[in-house]
């Protein structure tokens, strides 16, 4: 991926993913409705479910009990594995796209060495795949996911040591997180990272401003300005 050290910052900046880098179409209700339906005969199980900012074990547990559905016998896992087989077809469809200003921002931060990680509730597979339909895969050194823990809060230590691992150490205070929900905000927050939030997701910037957040953006399509937060 041609990483080095860092020459001109200190700061390790994490993505979400959906809101934040791309919209999947629709792609992932999609295919937990699937994995759903083919599973238990449940059509439109998540319809009723809010989903922005919770992790994809999260999302499957509420699915099951909002349904009565106990997990005596695997079915969390069950359909996670049917998830992700309808998730990669999914995806390529006509209404995903990707974010304003997130591919010209991942450029930057290549030409300038920078470490560039992920903070995700998806899966480590299915955001792969989301990323991969977009040619994105390989910004990203590497990254918490929803598959490392079901609670997001969780996470930011998981990518600390991830990073450490291939020689790149970091504390909370040296990170930045870049989230569209509430959710990316709180798990920032509890470790003492920045965050970065941005109104291209499910949630208006008048909703992030009520938040913690360092910086809110519209969009990130204004690169100066969001570079100009980042210190670059």
């Amino acid at each position: 991926m041609g990483y080095n050290k860092p020459v001109n910052g200190k700061n390790l900046i994490l993505f979400d993913i959906d809101g934040t880098l791309i919209s999947p179409g629709g792609a992932g209700t999609r295919s937990l409705d699937m994995a759903f339906h083919e599973l238990l005969g449940i059509r439109n199980a998540f319809r009723d479910i809010p989903m922005a900012g919770k992790t994809d074990i999260q999302i499957i547990k509420e699915g099951l009990g909002a349904h009565g559905i106990s997990n005596p016998d695997g079915k969390v896992e069950k359909i996670r594995d049917l998830y992700l087989d309808y998730l990669g077809r999914e995806i390529d469809n006509p209404r995903k796209s990707l974010k304003p200003g997130i591919k010209e921002i991942l450029d930057l931060l290549r030409e300038m060495k920078m470490p560039v990680g992920l903070l995700t509730g998806n899966l480590e597979t299915g955001a792969r795949i989301k990323l991969d339909s977009f040619g994105l895969n390989e910004y990203f050194l590497d990254g918490a996911f929803g598959s490392d823990d079901e609670d997001r809060d969780r996470l930011l230590p998981i990518a600390l040591k991830k990073f450490a691992a291939k020689g790149f150490a970091f504390t909370a205070g040296e990170c930045i997180i870049v989230g569209d929900t509430p959710r990316d905000v709180k798990c920032a927050k509890i470790h003492g990272a920045r965050c970065v939030a941005v109104a291209s997701g499910p949630y208006p910037k008048e909703d992030l401003l009520r938040t913690d957040a360092d910086m809110v953006f519209d969009s990130l399509e204004d690169i100066s300005a969001f570079m100009d937060f980042l210190g670059y």
